[in-house]
């Protein structure tokens, strides 16, 4: 079988220096915001190319934090609304709604997934505050277009960047830099993985960076005196310090993501299967490899049965979603269509050329 993620396989190369970071971590006696947090905000927010970056206790919380520290410093209130992509994880509506705001879902782009700017526009009411474009499956969104657009609004911007750790646009700007703040998550799955959950807000607003930095504790000015009614949301040590030893070798598992992809895109040649759009520049991680297909059951069954491993992101749109009910009836025709056919294919750094051809093969057999 090939599996669709072996993080078992993508780890082990890792685990003569997890064990290693694992004897400082006993030895220290530092297990919740101590010197490795630090240490890998400040080698990450450098990475991203930002001021500030905070250590948080997964990615829907970065998100959540964000929001909430904005309206801490007045700049979003209850009620308020965010511009959101109808095509995303539900973690990032659920971000919007937990804060007390209000997601307005907005359709993809039809070749690359993400939040249609063009669409956005479209949107914007006197209540519209905000912003929140998803980098989706590790492709960046249109993010000068969308800045464009917020700069003429005066809306605040905040990049879900949780898929795509390390994505650059054509300046050379990453993921997390591109936008007042961004947040990520660093759930095993992701392109930089924890061994648990974990996850990071980067921005170059001291302000907002000052006030989420006392809201992931407690809301602690300093130790037993909080000013705001904060959470407990803070990245442990441990994840901080399997985090910074994975850091390095980032940008070479992306690389081998995207060379992987471009296998795929060359080689497959079925017109059942329609290939996601890659314009081969490094805007793209590939987290994920999305194709699609009118007879998604079908497809699945028929990889299964020669041993191929897919899975579905994501099955159900969030306006779908029983949590999110209140939105059921919103027309999103381009969403659900893509919800009904996206299939994701085996693609991370461990998956072996034989493998890789294997798939291939089968896929332009179905």
């Amino acid at each position: 079988m090939i599996q669709f993620l072996d993080l078992h396989k993508i780890n082990a190369r890792f685990e003569g220096q997890f064990k290693q970071e694992f004897q400082k971590f006993l030895d220290s006696g530092q297990y919740i915001l101590g010197d490795a947090v630090t240490a890998f905000e400040t080698r990450f927010a450098a990475y991203c190319g930002t001021q500030y970056c905070l250590g948080v206790s997964n990615g829907l919380d970065a998100l959540t934090l964000l929001f909430k520290g904005y309206m801490e410093l007045g700049k979003l209130k209850s009620g308020d609304e965010v511009i959101v992509p109808a095509n995303t994880f539900i973690a990032s509506i659920l971000a919007v709604v937990n804060a007390g705001l209000k997601p307005i879902f907005v359709e993809p782009e039809t070749d690359t997934y993400t939040i249609s700017p063009s669409l956005i526009e479209q949107h914007i009411t006197a209540k519209t505050k905000a912003i929140m474009p998803v980098h989706l499956y590790g492709q960046l969104a249109k993010m000068d277009k969308i800045n464009a657009v917020a700069k003429e609004h005066t809306l605040l911007v905040i990049e879900d960047a949780a898929q795509a750790h390390g994505a650059e646009d054509k300046n050379g700007g990453k993921a997390g830099s591109l936008s007042h703040a961004a947040a990520f998550s660093f759930y095993p799955t992701k392109n930089l993985g924890a061994l648990g959950d974990a996850g990071a807000i980067t921005t170059n607003d001291k302000g907002l960076y000052e006030v989420v930095k006392k809201l992931r504790n407690y809301g602690f000015e300093k130790r037993y005196v909080s000013e705001y009614a904060g959470y407990n949301n803070r990245m442990d040590e441990i994840q901080a310090m399997f985090l910074g030893v994975k850091l390095k070798a980032l940008d070479a598992a992306n690389a081998q993501r995207r060379l992987l992809a471009k296998r795929y895109l060359t080689e497959i040649k079925n017109p059942k299967v329609k290939l996601p759009f890659y314009d081969y520049t490094l805007n793209h991680v590939f987290h994920l490899f999305v194709v699609q297909v009118t007879d998604r059951t079908h497809f699945v069954d028929y990889l299964e049965s020669h041993g191929i491993q897919t899975l579905i992101h994501y099955p159900v749109p969030p306006h779908k979603q029983t949590a999110l009910k209140e939105f059921v009836s919103l027309p999103l025709p381009i969403t659900e269509q893509l919800h009904r056919t996206v299939v994701s294919l085996p693609l991370h750094p461990e998956v072996t050329d034989d493998e890789i051809r294997y798939v291939i093969q089968k896929i332009n057999a179905y």
